[in-house]
C-alpha cells in the first residue's frame, strides 16, 4: 500500500488534490480512502463545507481507486463520466474522510460508491461515480 499511497502523492502534486488538502489514507484490495480538511479552502462563505468540495473528493478517491486496479502492463488513462452525490447533513469537525468501493469493475467502466464521512464518523455525503478506462 505505502508504494501506492506515494506513487499517488506524486502524481497529485500542484493539482487541485493538493490545493484542497486532500491526503490517501487506505487502499486495499476493491476499496480506497481519503482525507480532507474543512477549512477556509473547502468551505463556503458561511463556514459549512461545499458540496462541490465534496464532489471533488469524491471523484479523486474514485478515480484514483480505478487506477490503481487497472492492471499495470496496460497503457490506460482514466475519466470519471458521470458523479452525482447526495448531501445528506451537514459536516462537522476539523475533516472529512471519503470511502470507495467498487460496484461494478468492467474492463472498460468502473461505477464506484463513495460514502464521506465527519470527523465524528457521520454520514454526510453519498456518491456514485462512474470511471470509463480508456488505452492510451
Amino acid at each position: 500500500m505505502e508504494n501506492i499511497v506515494k506513487k499517488l502523492e506524486e502524481q497529485c502534486k500542484n493539482t487541485l488534490v493538493e490545493r484542497l488538502g486532500m491526503e490517501f489514507t487506505g487502499y486495499g484490495e476493491g476499496w480506497m480512502t481519503m482525507k480532507m480538511p474543512v477549512d477556509h479552502r473547502t468551505c463556503r462563505p458561511d463556514g459549512a463545507l461545499h458540496g462541490g468540495a465534496n464532489m471533488a473528493l469524491a471523484e479523486t478517491v474514485s478515480g484514483a481507486l480505478s487506477s490503481v486496479s487497472v492492471p499495470t502492463e496496460m497503457q490506460f488513462q482514466v475519466y470519471g463520466i458521470e458523479i452525482n452525490g447526495n448531501h445528506v447533513r451537514r459536516a462537522e469537525g476539523d475533516y472529512v474522510t471519503a470511502r470507495a468501493e467498487f460496484i461494478h469493475k468492467g474492463r472498460r467502466t468502473h461505477v464506484v460508491e463513495v460514502r464521506i464521512y465527519d470527523a465524528f464518523g457521520t454520514l454526510i455525503t453519498v456518491s456514485r461515480v462512474t470511471n470509463i478506462v480508456v488505452e492510451k
